[in-house]
C-alpha cells in the first residue's frame, strides 16, 4: 500500500449501491474518502459507517465526497443505508478488483485466529486522482476525526 502513496490511484470500475458504475474517473475534481470495512450491518463497520455520516457536512466543508467499500451485494449495501441512514454511497468489490491492490484484503487475525478477510482500512485521494494519504488497518475510535485532521493538512499544502 506504502508503495501506492504519491500515485495514481488504481483503475477500478465497481457498482455501488444502486447498481450505477463507479470509476476511479469519478474521483476527479474533488477529495475523496475511500473507506474499506469487512461486513455491513456488524457492530464495528455500523459504528465506523455512522461516524462518517455524522461528521459528513464537515467532510464535505472540505470539498470531499465519502465512499465506503466491501465483499457485500447491492442489496446488502442498500439495506445498510437505508437502515442506517447512509448519505454517501457503497461500492461493492466482490472479487475483491480494488480491494487487493489497495492491501485491503488479506490475511487478518480475527478472534485469535487467523482468516482471510477485508483489513479495515482508509484512503485519502486527492483532485488529481492521486492517493495522498492511507491508513492501514484502522482502529474504528477517533478515525474519522483524524482523516478530517489529515485531510485539512493535506489542503493546506
Amino acid at each position: 500500500m506504502s508503495d501506492l502513496l504519491g500515485h495514481p490511484f488504481p483503475a477500478f470500475s465497481l457498482q455501488d449501491d444502486q447498481g450505477a458504475l463507479v470509476t476511479n474517473k469519478e474521483l476527479k475534481g474533488h477529495w475523496t474518502v475511500l473507506y474499506a470495512y469487512p461486513k455491513d450491518s456488524t457492530p464495528g463497520c455500523t459504528t465506523e459507517a455512522c461516524d462518517f455520516r455524522d461528521n459528513l457536512a464537515r467532510v464535505q466543508s472540505l470539498c470531499a465526497v465519502v465512499y465506503g467499500i466491501s465483499r457485500d451485494s447491492l442489496k446488502s449495501h442498500l439495506n445498510f443505508i437505508t437502515k442506517q441512514s447512509l448519505p454517501f454511497r457503497l461500492l461493492s468489490d466482490p472479487d475483491c478488483a480494488l480491494l487487493k491492490p489497495l492491501g485491503a484484503f488479506g490475511k487478518k487475525k480475527m478472534y485469535g485466529k487467523e482468516v482471510e478477510g477485508i483489513i479495515r482500512s482508509t484512503f485519502l485521494i486527492d483532485p488529481k486522482g492521486i492517493l495522498r494519504h492511507a491508513w492501514p488497518k484502522v482502529s474504528i475510535k477517533g478515525h474519522v476525526e483524524d482523516v478530517l485532521t489529515v485531510l485539512a493538512s493535506l489542503q493546506k499544502k
